[in-house]
């Protein structure tokens, strides 16, 4: 029986609540890399990885552990099957080249594109 994955682009410009297991200033507990970001997931959804959909906060500067926000984009993993949405401030927005510059710190391990609606 096939698992019921969560699609990242259902999520495209809806307001979410991310729940976040990776703060600003965090390393990285396997690979050792410093979280330039708020990092965390979605409650109660699933990735192809078995772990809930990750995203990335963009537009935070301190460390938190819940925010609420817009999904303004998905990074779409080519050469693996772990999409992250990025999620900003309602009414802020960021453009591709400022996604990647943001989230280069883990990603940059990756092959990627920036999805919009």
């Amino acid at each position: 029986m096939k698992e019921k994955y969560t699609n990242a682009k259902d999520f495209l410009g809806k307001e979410v609540e991310v729940t976040i297991d990776r703060t600003l200033g965090s390393k990285h507990p396997k690979h050792g890399f410093v979280y330039l970001l708020n990092y965390g997931y979605i409650e109660g959804t699933m990735s192809p990885d078995g772990e809930e959909l990750d995203a990335y906060v963009v537009g935070s500067f301190d460390p938190i552990e819940k925010f609420q926000g817009k999904v303004i984009a998905y990074i779409h993993r080519t050469n693996d099957d772990d999409d992250k949405l990025v999620v900003a401030p309602i009414g802020k927005d960021y453009s591709d080249e400022q996604i990647i510059a943001l989230t280069e710190f883990q990603e940059r391990f990756f092959h990627s594109v920036i999805v919009r609606n």
